[in-house]
C-alpha cells in the first residue's frame, strides 16, 4: 500500500481494526470514536494507532490524513435504528444518519476502498413519516438506494434524501459538493449478508457488508471455510464443520442449580428451559457419557474423560462413576427455546439501559441430571412446581398434592429385581440387545370383568386413578413376560417379551 493509510471510523474495542491488521499485516493508522472508554480500550489493543476522541462529524478528513492517500476507510455506524431488536421505539435522528459520514470521506479524500458493516436491516433505511420519528413503511429502502446512488452513478437532483445528507454533512444543497453527490462519486459498490460461523467464528452472527471501490479493481468476497456439519460440503471434506458454542464455555466453573436460587426464576424462563430440555436433552440425537468418579485435589486432567453413546461402555467399578450428559444453551428472551452447545452461539446483543450488556443475562447453560424429585399432582400452581428431594417439601394438606418420581433400572436375568438408577450399572454381557432398561409400570383394573367391545381396563400410571371402592384391592401394577409350562414341576424362569423367544417345541409350551 506504499504510503497509503487505513482509517477506522466508529472504532470500539478494536475488533474491526484487529481483523484489518490480520488481513493487511499492519496496524490501523487512525481510529475515531466519541466515547472515552471505547478509545481507551482501542488504545490498549492498538497502541500504534493515532486516536481521535470526538464525533466522526467533527473530524476533518483532509486535516487528519495530512495529505496522505487513504487505502481503506472502515465504517461501523450504530445499528440501533435499523436492528429488529429495537422494537417499535421512535428513532433518534443523530443515530439514524451516522452512515452519511462515508460520503464526507468520499467527497474530501476519496479513499481507494471503503467498507461499511451493519445489521441486515440497514437496507430498509428510508424516510420518516411526516411529523413522526418513525420510518414510513411505504418508502422502505428509499434512503438506502439514494445512499448507494450517491456513491456510484448519482441520483435525481430533487431526491428527498439529498437534503437529509446535506444537513448531516453541513453542506449547502446548492454547493459544488452537493452537485458531486447528485452526479455520483464513481465508486463500484457491492453488498452482501455474511454469517460469521461460515468463516470460522463460533457465532452465527449475521451482518450486512458493503464494499465500495474506485481503483478499478473488482470487489472480491471471501469463500466460506466452514459449514453445517450435516451438509455434503462438510461430509466430503470441502468445508470444515462450524465451530461450536461449547468451545467458548469454561466447563470447569460449577453451575448452580436452578432450584437453589434465593430468587426463583421467572415463569417464562422456566418454560424456555423446559422447552430446551425437551428439544436438546430428551430428544437429543447425540448425548454422551462422562466419568464423574475420577477426581483429585492434587492433580488435574487435561483430556476429555467422556465417551460417545455409540462406543462400548468402559469398565464399571463398584462406585457409580458414569452419567449421561446433554447440556444445552437457553436464551433469556421471550419465546426463545435455546439451542445445542454443538451449534455456533447466537448473536450476543449489547443490552439496554435496564439490562446492560456484559452481565451474562442473555444466555445460560442447562444440564439435566437423572435424579428423583417431587412432582406436583394437581392443586395450586405453587404446589405443582417440582422440588428436589434435598429441599423441604411444600405444605402437606389433607389431600396429597405431591408424588415421588424416580427412575429404576430393571435387569432381564431371570429373578433379578433390578436396581436404582443412582447405583452402578451391572455387568454388560457380550450378548447385546440391552439387558438393562429404564422401567415404566402400568396399572390394570381387577375384579370387574369386561363386556364385549368394552375398552380394556388397562390404565397408564400418568393418568388419574379410577374410583377406589370400599372393597379395595382393585388395582395392580403389571408388566408383561412370557412364562413356560413344561409340566407341574417346572421351576425355570420365563422370558421378557422384548427378548428373543426360547426354542419352540413341537408341542406349544
Amino acid at each position: 500500500m506504499n504510503n497509503e493509510i487505513i482509517v477506522d471510523n466508529f472504532a470500539g474495542g478494536g475488533g474491526a481494526s484487529t481483523g484489518i491488521e490480520m488481513a493487511t499485516g499492519r496496524s490501523v493508522d487512525i481510529a475515531i470514536n466519541h466515547d472515552p472508554n471505547a478509545v481507551a480500550m482501542h488504545t490498549t489493543n492498538h497502541p500504534d494507532t493515532l486516536h481521535y476522541c470526538e464525533s466522526v462529524f467533527t473530524v476533518k478528513p483532509k486535516i487528519v490524513t495530512a495529505g496522505r492517500p487513504v487505502a481503506l476507510a472502515w465504517y461501523s455506524p450504530d445499528c440501533r435504528h435499523f436492528s429488529k431488536a429495537k422494537g417499535a421505539k421512535p428513532v433518534e435522528k443523530s443515530i439514524r444518519g451516522l452512515a452519511w459520514i462515508e460520503l464526507r470521506w468520499g467527497l474530501e479524500v476519496k479513499p481507494r476502498v471503503m467498507m461499511l458493516e451493519n445489521v441486515g436491516e440497514f437496507r430498509t433505511w428510508g424516510p420518516l413519516l411526516t411529523g413522526e420519528m418513525r420510518p414510513d413503511p411505504e418508502r422502505t429502502g428509499e434512503t438506502f438506494e439514494a445512499f448507494v446512488g450517491m456513491l456510484t452513478t448519482g441520483i435525481p437532483a430533487n431526491h428527498p434524501a439529498l437534503a437529509e445528507c446535506c444537513e448531516f454533512l453541513e453542506i449547502d444543497i446548492h454547493s459544488e459538493q452537493a452537485k458531486r453527490l447528485v452526479n455520483g462519486l464513481g465508486y463500484t459498490v457491492e453488498y452482501r449478508e455474511l454469517r460469521a460461523c461460515d468463516y470460522g467464528a463460533p457465532t452465527i452472527r449475521k451482518r450486512f457488508f458493503m464494499v465500495a471501490r474506485c481503483d478499478g479493481q473488482p470487489v472480491v468476497w471471501p469463500e466460506p471455510t466452514h459449514g453445517d456439519p450435516k451438509s455434503e460440503a462438510v461430509k466430503s471434506g470441502r468445508l470444515k464443520p462450524w465451530r461450536t458454542a461449547a468451545e467458548c464455555i469454561d466447563w470447569s466453573i460449577p453451575a448452580p442449580s436452578i432450584f437453589g436460587r434465593k430468587k426463583p426464576l421467572a415463569e417464562n424462563t422456566l418454560k424456555r428451559i423446559a422447552r430446551g430440555i425437551q428439544r436438546f436433552v430428551i430428544n437429543s440425537a447425540s448425548p454422551f457419557i462422562v466419568k464423574c468418579n475420577h477426581t483429585s485435589t492434587k492433580t488435574s486432567y487435561d483430556c476429555f474423560r467422556g465417551q460417545g453413546l455409540q462406543e462400548p461402555l468402559q469398565t464399571i467399578t463398584k462406585k457409580h462413576g458414569y452419567a449421561v450428559a446433554v447440556p444445552h444453551l437457553t436464551k433469556f428472551r421471550t419465546g426463545a427455546t435455546g439451542q445445542n452447545v454443538t451449534d455456533p452461539a447466537p448473536t450476543i446483543t449489547a443490552g439496554t439501559s435496564t439490562r446492560p450488556g456484559g452481565n451474562g443475562h442473555a444466555l445460560g447453560i442447562v444440564e439435566a441430571a437423572l435424579t428423583p424429585f417431587l412432582a406436583g399432582n394437581g392443586g395450586s400452581e405453587y404446589q405443582a412446581k417440582p422440588r428436589p428431594l434435598d429441599k423441604p417439601a411444600h405444605t402437606i394438606l389433607k389431600q396429597s398434592r405431591a408424588c415421588l418420581v424416580a427412575p429404576v433400572i430393571t435387569r432381564q436375568f431371570g429373578a433379578s429385581i433390578g436396581h436404582r438408577a443412582d447405583e452402578p450399572g451391572a455387568t454388560i454381557t457380550a450378548g447385546g440387545g440391552g439387558k438393562s432398561q429404564l422401567t415404566t409400570a402400568t396399572l390394570i383394573q381387577m375384579g370387574y370383568g369386561e363386556r364385549p367391545g368394552q375398552q380394556p381396563r388397562v390404565l397408564q400410571l400418568g393418568k388419574p386413578l379410577g374410583t377406589v371402592t370400599a372393597g379395595g384391592g382393585k388395582f395392580a401394577i403389571t408388566s408383561a413376560f412370557l412364562a413356560k409350562h413344561y409340566g407341574g414341576n417346572y421351576t425355570g424362569p420365563g422370558v421378557g417379551v422384548e427378548e428373543p423367544a426360547h426354542s419352540i417345541t413341537t408341542v406349544d409350551h
